[in-house]
């Protein structure tokens, strides 16, 4: 530091003396006092702080800090001038006052010191970016002088301090993406220099004061992503400023004010999707001419759509979808479509999910060419598409699904090479597939589905290398399956279900390298399951049932560790079926239909393989001898039956039958099988009942009974809301049901009860925690991973693989059953909802939401749950992530240690990475030392392991929905951790 003090002055005194003789005098003169001063070499000597309360509250800040990876404060000391700190700038005058403290980006973890409000000429605190945890300091209102404050992208809780609007010269107020809670403070109204006001992404609710629809600087105004309430005032004023304004995703309500388009005259950017506004669309919105993209969707928007749409020239996104827009048959409300010709910058139009009725007006033709993106699906338009279409040959995305369209497609499909989503499913278009479909070579998903498609599939698919979805299922397809689809290396969805297709199917299937599902039932195929499927290895789903297929039942298909759901009944299938890999699990294998068939498990009900004997003739010798002294025996059984049955009066019940297969079982068996349900076989209640511990005498099998307390409120809801999930759900990883009874007890009561598969070794939860004076289970890493791994494939497969999605509502440890091999079963379907998923959407991209009430049990029910009734499947990935992470620290999510602004999410979040190995369960941490201590090397592997396990934990408790992993994804993240873990155990 001496140093350079000394070089720069030898550098001015070289500027100003220019004769050699007065610079050496200067040199002999001034460094000695300079060294003397700073001191040099080894000369230890502190720097003067001429502000010693600015360098203290720095200092402060610092002390808040717990974790700073990029060492960001690694020059934060007194051997260095505050001003020169990394992130800080100073008033170029003496006494020195920091101005900008700007550490944005830099991963701090800790809290904000109160001591930053004593930075009184601080005019910029850029601390967004980070991982910040606590509260906003009311302290920091003190900076008088502050005119842009930075905190977004933390974890910030609590409610914005409501003195926030003594920063009277604030121009930027940047919150976004935080966690805090309340209402917005109406003072910052008050704050007449703001230009910016994020407040987005956090929840925050009330109604958005209205002092800020007064602020007349206001150029970037954004709430988005809360739970606001109220409405917005029906005369705003004239903020002409604003160029900027997003209310979506919050809960506002009433209609939009007939001047919005007045008042903000200049206009760039309007986002109020995802609300509850009503009524018609204000046409003065044409009058803010400036107007880039405009988001009305998922709102209950009805009449027409205002042609004054047309007078913004610069508009190039267009989302109307998910209201109740309407427009006739005849014509009327279209005249939109004809205006939108004047936006010449458009390129975005989605108007799906709405009411439009009619025909697709040829004018279409006329919006600009540089369209790239086109949704009407899910309206009710009809006729033929017009062949004009095909001049928007920059469009990537064309949604036209779900109408009552007709007419070819050969005109026009041919035309748009840069297609990359083609969804035509649910029309009536007939014809063909055109030959030139080979020409749309950037196709990812493809669907004709549910259509009057005819003719063979041609050969042409083959050039749609970049396809990952195609889905032809429900037309009159004819001929053979094309070799050319094995091609299609990235394919991950194969539909050709319920067509007319024959012949053999092509061996060049087996080289997906990508397929999950595979669906070719409903046809006439013939021959065996090509030897080639063998190699695919990430398929999940299989189903070739209804054809004509024969052969043996293929080995190899045991070897396909990922494969969930096996369909091949009602084919030609001959032999004994394997007993290993999926056909282990009859649940989700069916082959009925299939009478060559012998052998496999208990549980398919097959008959056995019978092999020639030598016996054979003595066998059938007793057959004969045999038969008619057991017909006898017969007769006289149904003379005593006959004679005795009248004076037994059987008290009559109703079995609800799951197939022909399930027994039937009296309120009189269960009540044997229970002890007339004794509290001694009692192994646990649930919300609309008890369940029992019974060994049907008939069957004589070990069972558990679930008995549902009627009088409750919902009991008999539950009931038939489980039996109607369980009888169209078959999953390894599901709870098994033998059967269900409905019926009367012996007072004359109704009795209804589902009878499970006995579950030896309990639930989770007893393996996670204990009561006092029980010894705890021990539960290690890998069993554990093993549990996630099948409760991900259990929530992924009702998610995505069972037709229409199952939410469960109430995933929880006591609701994980585990069996005689440790292997995890999804019970408790009392709740579950068979819904649409409600995740929130983008352009284009739609879905219905539930009006199922979400239920589930305190601890592990998502948080939007308490602002909205439905239930979607980002509900079950919450709950999972919270089970994940009870698995990991063995804490319940309603530990007496979590309240407050602390939870086991933010728990985790605190300590990730640094702190997670000495914070995990206390049984693990003794298994990962104890590892680590017999193989050193192996101690890198698990602290990966455990660091991803965490990290998918967290994706799924995100506060936001859209920000959480699915289901089917958690499933693939958690089968590659497990895989990479157990390999590199073995190769230790």
């Amino acid at each position: 530091m001496a140093a350079g003090w000394a070089e720069v002055t030898v550098n001015c005194l070289m500027h100003y003396f220019k004769q050699p003789a007065k610079l050496k005098l200067a040199v002999i003169i001034v460094v000695p006092f300079l060294l003397l001063c700073y001191g040099v070499g080894d000369v230890h000597s502190s720097i003067v702080h001429e502000n010693r309360e600015d360098l203290r509250s720095l200092l402060d800040f610092k002390q808040g800090i717990t974790s700073d990876p990029y060492r960001a404060l690694g020059n934060w000391n007194t051997s260095t001038h505050f001003c020169h700190w990394n992130g800080v700038n100073c008033t170029l005058n003496r006494p020195w006052r920091v101005m900008v403290l700007n550490l944005t980006m830099q991963n701090l973890v800790g809290q904000i010191s109160p001591s930053l409000g004593n930075l009184t000429f601080l005019n910029t605190l850029d601390l967004s970016q980070n991982l910040l945890q606590g509260i906003i300091p009311d302290s920091l209102t003190n900076c008088s002088n502050l005119n842009r404050l930075f905190l977004s992208y933390n974890n910030l809780t609590g409610a914005i301090p409501t003195s926030i609007g003594f920063l009277s010269k604030l121009i930027v107020m940047n919150f976004h993406r935080n966690n805090l809670v309340g209402v917005i403070p109406p003072a910052i109204g008050n704050i007449s220099t703001l230009k910016t006001l994020d407040l987005g992404e956090n929840q925050l609710n009330g109604p958005i004061p209205d002092k800020l629809w007064h602020l007349r600087n206001m150029i970037y105004f954004y709430l988005d992503g809360n739970s606001l309430s109220g409405e917005i005032p029906q005369a705003v004023s004239n903020i002409s400023s604003l160029l900027d304004l997003s209310l979506s995703i919050n809960m506002l309500e009433g209609t939009l004010p007939s001047n919005i388009g007045n008042a903000f005259p200049n206009l760039q950017n309007l986002f109020l999707g995802g609300n509850t506004f009503q009524g018609h669309i204000p046409s003065s919105i044409g009058n803010a001419s400036g107007l880039g993209r405009i988001d009305l969707s998922s709102n209950g928007f009805s009449g027409q759509i205002p042609s004054s749409f047309g007078r913004i020239g610069a508009l190039y996104c267009l989302n109307l979808e998910s209201n109740k827009l309407e427009a006739a048959r005849d014509g009327e409300g279209w005249e939109f479509f004809h205006a939108l010709a004047n936006c010449t910058s458009l390129q975005v139009i989605s108007v799906s999910n709405n009411q439009l009725l009619g025909v697709i007006a040829n004018s279409i033709g006329n919006l600009p060419t540089n369209l790239t993106y086109l949704g009407m699906s899910g309206n009710k338009l009809s006729g033929v598409v017009p062949p004009s279409i095909g001049k928007f040959q920059d469009l990537y995305a064309l949604l036209l699904d779900g109408n009552s369209l007709t007419g070819t497609i050969e005109e026009w499909v041919g035309k748009l090479t840069k297609l990359e989503a083609l969804d035509l499913h649910g029309n009536n278009f007939v014809g063909t597939i055109p030959a030139s479909i080979s020409k749309l070579t950037q196709l990812s998903v493809f669907s004709l589905a549910d259509n009057n498609f005819n003719g063979f599939i041609p050969p042409g698919f083959g050039n749609l290398q970049c396809i990952s979805t195609l889905n032809l299922s429900y037309n009159n397809f004819q001929g053979t399956i094309p070799v050319e689809f094995g091609k299609l290396i990235p394919l991950t969805t194969l539909d050709l279900s319920s067509n007319e297709l024959s012949g053999e199917i092509p061996d060049t299937l087996g080289q997906f390298a990508q397929i999950k599902t595979i669906r070719m039932d409903q046809n006439f195929l013939t021959g065996n399951i090509p030897t080639t499927f063998s190699g695919l290895k990430s398929l999940s789903i299989l189903n070739l049932s209804h054809n004509y297929l024969s052969g043996p039942m293929p080995g190899f298909l045991c070897d396909l560790d990922l494969l969930t759901k096996l369909d091949l009944s009602y084919n030609n299938f001959k032999g004994e079926i394997p007993r290993t890999g999926i056909f282990h699990n009859a649940t989700v294998v069916s082959l009925d239909g299939n009478p060559g068939l012998c052998g496999g498990t208990m549980d398919l009900h097959v008959p056995a393989c019978h092999f020639a004997h030598r016996r054979v003739e003595n066998i059938n010798y007793l057959v004969k001898i045999l038969t008619p002294i057991f017909g006898f025996m017969s007769f006289m059984m149904l003379i005593y039956i006959i004679i005795h049955g009248k004076k037994t009066a059987r008290r009559p019940y109703l079995m609800l039958s799951f197939g022909k297969k399930f027994p039937k079982v009296s309120y009189k068996d269960l009540a044997q099988a229970t002890g007339n349900f004794s509290t001694s076989n009692l192994i646990g209640r649930g919300s609309y009942g008890s369940v029992y511990e019974g060994k049907l005498t008939q069957a004589k099998v070990q069972v558990a009974i679930k008995v549902f307390d009627l009088e409750m409120r919902c009991a008999n809801k539950s009931f038939i809301s489980e039996c109607e999930v369980l009888r169209s759900i078959r999953h390894r990883n599901l709870l098994p049901i033998l059967t269900a009874c409905s019926t009367v007890d012996n007072s004359g009561n109704d009795f209804k009860a589902l009878i499970y598969v006995f579950m030896q070794n309990g639930n989770l939860d007893t393996w996670l925690h204990h009561g006092p004076g029980v010894a705890r289970k021990r539960l290690g890493l890998v069993p554990r991973m093993n549990i996630a791994v099948s409760i991900a494939d259990a929530l992924a497969y009702l998610h995505y693989d069972c037709g229409r999605p199952i939410v469960h509502c109430d995933l929880k440890p006591t609701n994980i059953l585990l069996d005689g091999d440790m292997d995890a079963h999804l019970g408790d379907f009392g709740i579950a909802s068979l819904v649409l998923d409600s995740r929130s959407t983008a352009v284009g991209y739609s879905g219905a939401n539930s009006s199922v009430a979400a239920m589930g049990t305190l601890g592990y029910i998502a948080p939007e749950y308490g602002q909205t009734v439905r239930a979607s499947t980002c509900g079950d990935v919450y709950s999972f992530g919270i089970v994940l992470l009870e698995m990991l620290t063995g804490k319940r999510p309603t530990d007496s240690m979590f309240g407050d602004d602390l939870s086991i999410v933010t728990f985790v979040e605190r300590n990730f990475q640094d702190q997670m190995l000495v914070k995990i369960d206390p049984h693990l941490q003794e298994e990962c030392k104890g590892s680590i201590q017999a193989m050193p090397e192996a101690e890198n592997e698990i602290c990966r392991c455990l660091l991803s396990l965490v990290q998918v934990a967290l994706s799924c408790t995100r506060l936001f929905p859209r920000e959480r992993m699915n289901m089917r994804e958690v499933s693939i993240n958690l089968h590659a951790i497990r895989r990479s873990y157990v390999a590199a155990i073995k190769q230790e």
